[in-house]
Formats: C-alpha cells, structure tokens, sequence
C-alpha cells in the first residue's frame, strides 16, 4: 500500500480526535506513576499529543509504519520520540522498560491476527499496565459497504481484486472481553464498549474525502489513474444516496467503534 497523506488525514481532524480523547479518558493510570507511553500507529500525531498533555512527565514513543505520517508527528510534537515500526512485530527495544501505557487508536484494524495479537501486546506491558484499544467497527456501514459493490463492477475487479481483503474483519465485541478476562489472562480489570459516533457532513463528497483519508485508500490506489476518477464517481453517487440530507443540509455519517480498556495486574 502506497504511503499515507497526512493533510488529508487531518482534514477530519477533530472528529478523528474525539473517540481518541474518549479512550484516554477511560485509562486508569495514575499520571504520576506512568513514565513510559507507547502509541501504535501514532499517524500524525494527534493522538500521541493527548498522551502527552495527559502525562507530561512521561516518555512518549510513536510508532507507525508511515514515513510521511511519522514526519507530521515529529513536527508537531518534538518533544515525544517517533519511530517507523510494525504493530504486528512490535516489542519495546531490548534493555527498555516495560511501558504503562499502550495506546492504540484506530490502527488495529488494519492488523490481523488478534486472537495472538492482542493478549501479545497485553504481556508486553509494565505490571499494572494499561492496554487501550479504540477500532472502526464500520465495515457493515454504507460508506463500507459501497466501496466494496463499487471495486466488484467489471471495470475495477481486475485491477482491485478480493474487496473483502483489504482489510482485517475485527473481532466480535464478546471475543475481546474473552481474550482479555479469560483465567490465566493476568487482567485486574477489562472495560469494553460500543459508541455510534454520528458526524455532521456537508455532503456526499465530504464523506469521500473522509474514508478517502483512511478506508478507501487501498481500493483507490489499486487503479491505474484514468479510473480513479470513474471509481470515485460512482461512489459518490452510491453515497448520496445513502445518506439522505437533514433538515439543515447535511448528512449524518453514523461511525461505529468498538473501544478496549485492560489494566494488567499488578
């Protein structure tokens, strides 16, 4: 997959933020006892900059597999470390310490594997460590949906392949609460929730440019330039249709996203 565009990425920027706020807010952590914070695919920065205000004593490592994401980070955030890295392979570098937090908002979708993945990224933490997880549960929604009938129409299959693997189907909201709660699991405690985030958009073609910034890129990149512009067409128009307009105008883009929180014990 080809690099991510920070710019079009933060074009949503608030919205992007909000559930990554409302994740921190369910940390437990003490700040005065978390020194070390780690934020698996940091992106460009926006969500290592809560961590940061949250806990102002504390290192903060970035990781993300995105040069170009990775340099917006450092700009903004010079005070926090950023490195390219692999969340599926990741390990703290030998000799450092356990971290006190691992954060990762919306990028373990992107991941596969979480039956592993998951309770890896838990035994990795500090005692009394905190796991928190928030991840697009939307593949079922119409913006999702549509990419999906649009990359099958004869024109675009060739080119894109098997739609439903682009990306990793998450698991049941159940799954997780076993993984994490399960005997043997070493978890003092497991939060996990639902939230249907419902975003006001001024139209059809500002939704495309949201998931332009995330879930479509892979079946748009996938084309040769002259139909990119068809495959975005005939999106937009399947989008409009999906998202009636409101009484002031705009669309309301429902977003699912499913959100854990694991404190290891002590």
């Amino acid at each position: 997959m080809q690099d991510w565009n920070p710019a079009l990425y933060l074009r949503f920027a608030n919205e992007r933020t909000r559930p990554a706020a409302e994740l921190l807010a369910r940390v437990p952590s003490d700040p005065a006892h978390v020194r070390h914070v780690v934020d698996l695919g940091c992106g460009p920065g926006n969500s290592t900059e809560l961590l940061v205000q949250r806990f102002v004593d504390a290192q903060a490592l970035g990781i993300d597999n995105s040069d170009a994401m990775l340099a917006t980070a450092r700009t903004q955030l010079p005070q926090a470390q950023f490195a390219l890295g692999d969340i599926a392979t990741w390990a703290p570098e030998a000799g450092s310490p356990a971290p006190d937090l691992i954060y990762a908002n919306a990028s373990l979708q992107w991941v596969g594997l979480h039956e592993t993945l998951i309770p890896r990224l838990l035994s990795l933490l500090a005692p009394g460590g905190v796991l928190a997880i928030q991840m697009p549960d939307n593949r079922q929604e119409p913006t999702h949906r549509l990419m999906r009938e649009v990359a099958r129409l004869p024109e675009f299959a060739p080119y894109i392949g098997d739609a439903d693997k682009l990306r990793t189907d998450i698991l049941p909201i159940g799954a997780y609460y076993d993984l994490l709660a399960a005997p043997g699991a070493q978890t003092a405690s497991v939060d996990v929730w639902h939230t249907v985030y419902q975003h006001p958009m001024e139209s059809a073609a500002a939704i495309v440019q949201w998931v332009r910034g995330t879930g479509l890129k892979p079946f748009v990149e996938g084309l040769p330039q002259a139909l990119q512009a068809a495959f975005l067409t005939e999106y937009e128009r399947r989008v409009d249709a999906a998202y009636p307009v409101r009484a002031d105008g705009k669309r309301l883009l429902a977003f699912p996203r499913l959100f854990l929180v694991a404190q290891r014990q002590a």
